[in-house]
């Protein structure tokens, strides 16, 4: 049976791809990455979040493979990507079709802010 965990930025399947199409699986996992293409990723921060899927399947290993475990390793997901964005690893991209800032609005560094706020 076909599983998937969707959230907004991290999709996850029972499947592998054959032909450009998902096929049900039992023994492999998909991720697909921020297929609205929110963000600008480098190929480091990219398997960044490949490498941390691989540590959740790897944490998984042993359970049963359900909906609820899915949808558990893609908020984990989420919340790292949130991290990356905070972090400064990735960023918005502002040419992508919707712009909506899911995960917060921008920091935008203006010279010389961090004295005109200062606590004296």
């Amino acid at each position: 049976m076909l599983f998937k965990s969707t959230t907004r930025h991290v999709r996850i399947y029972t499947a592998e791809i054959q032909d450009n199409e998902l096929v049900e699986s039992n023994n492999v996992l998909t991720l697909d990455v921020d297929p609205d293409n929110e963000f600008n990723w480098s190929e480091e921060t990219l398997n960044k979040v490949y490498r941390k899927f691989d540590e959740l399947v790897e944490s998984y290993s042993g359970e049963d493979l359900t909906e609820y475990n899915l949808r558990r390793m893609g908020s984990d997901l989420e919340h790292f990507i949130r991290d990356m964005l905070f972090n400064g690893e990735i960023n918005y991209n502002l040419n992508s079709r919707v712009i909506n800032y899911s995960m917060g609005v921008p920091k935008v560094e203006t010279p010389g802010a961090e004295e005109q706020y200062k606590i004296q």
